[in-house]
């Protein structure tokens, strides 16, 4: 099997060079090249693209959050990690917005990384479980469903999932891919990805990421 493409765009040197000497370690993963700015990386992608780029928000000229949207749009084809200190709603909703498939902080475990390299590369969307808590805290829960129109708007309200729809939805929150939510409701990968299809129909989104944020913004389940 085709090993799993990296570029790094990192700013600190220490941080940058440690994640190449780690990941050039492990089988089946190969880092293409680290980069200090965005614009770097943007710039080698119009030769080679990677599979994932491992992407820093805080970087010199061109920001993490503007760099995700270039990659989302002209490379959709690879797959951004962002690894950052910065544990902002604000900035994870901008991030994932942008076209994000992962954020989670520098502090992960280097293995965990590893993990969620594989998990995304196969289609899977992760955010670090500290985050995820930190977003869900951060909206208002409403008293009753009458509540919901001032609370949320009135798009929320016009969003009806069936109860097995909910079930699909909250896994792919969790980041699983259309074959774990297959092996996990013990269904046809077929009936996943249909399943997957008709809720991103109904959200009114067009992948499974700004899926994930608007299930989290709008409290749907």
């Amino acid at each position: 099997m085709k090993d799993i493409s990296v570029y790094i765009v990192e700013d600190y040197k220490l941080t940058r060079t440690a994640y190449v000497h780690y990941l050039a370690e492990v089988s089946g993963i190969t880092v293409l090249k680290a980069f200090e700015t965005a614009e770097e990386c943007i710039e080698a992608m119009q030769e080679k693209t990677a599979d994932i780029v491992l992407m820093d928000l805080g970087l010199p000229y061109m920001n993490g959050i503007e760099a995700t949207k270039i990659i989302h749009k002209k490379f959709p084809e690879t797959k951004v990690i962002v690894l950052t200190s910065h544990d902002r709603n604000e900035e994870i909703y901008a991030s994932l917005a942008s076209g994000a498939n992962a954020y989670t902080l520098k502090d992960i475990n280097l293995d965990e990384l590893v993990n969620v390299i594989r998990s995304v590369h196969k289609g899977s969307v992760w955010i670090d479980s500290r985050i995820a808590g930190m977003a869900l805290a951060a909206f208002p829960k409403p008293q009753s469903t009458k509540s919901m129109d001032k609370l949320y708007g009135e798009s929320a309200l016009n969003i009806e999932l069936t109860e097995r729809e909910l079930e699909v939805l909250r896994l792919i929150v969790e980041g699983k891919s259309n074959v774990e939510i297959a092996r996990e409701l013990n269904v046809s990968q077929h009936t996943a990805k249909s399943h997957v299809c008709r809720i991103l129909a109904k959200l009114a989104v067009s992948d499974r990421v700004q899926a994930a944020v608007k299930a989290v913004k709008y409290n749907l389940f």
